[in-house]
């Protein structure tokens, strides 16, 4: 399963996040492992730079292990900017949430782990799923 497993940037920074409740669950989350896409890691980038204050030594170190436990990041496509468009097309997602999805089914996993977006929504063959709810 954890091949199968798309991680959202939320997972990532919560793995990282001083004192969060969620850290514990998302650390173990990366540990067994899943998938990534370089959009993940753009945004996972931007926000510890942005949000957490981050300098470049600690947002190197901090890739080098997302690199170590979930191997390398699957490219940003063509096809998945087309795909991402069209799941945006109807205004229920924004464009980067389309784009993760989008990556996750290119990628073929079934599941997106994600808190963003409604615990157990399909889009075509990906489930989203939040982690942090009880019943997951």
């Amino acid at each position: 399963m954890p091949g199968d497993r798309f991680f959202d940037t939320n997972i990532l920074i919560y793995a990282f996040a001083a004192a969060d409740h969620r850290s514990a669950r998302a650390e173990a989350l990366m540990a067994e492992g899943g998938v990534i896409g370089v959009q993940v890691l753009n945004e996972f980038t931007s926000v510890v730079r942005r949000k957490l204050s981050w300098d470049s030594p600690q947002v190197d170190a901090a890739l080098e292990v997302i690199a170590e436990l979930m191997g390398p990041a699957r490219p940003l496509t063509i096809d998945i900017h087309t795909h991402a468009v069209k799941l945006a097309r109807g205004g229920a997602l924004s464009f980067y949430d389309a784009l993760v999805i989008a990556a996750a089914a290119e990628a073929g996993c079934r599941v997106l782990l994600t808190e963003d977006l409604q615990h157990r929504r399909r889009f075509g063959s990906v489930t989203v799923l939040n982690p942090f709810l009880e019943e997951t």
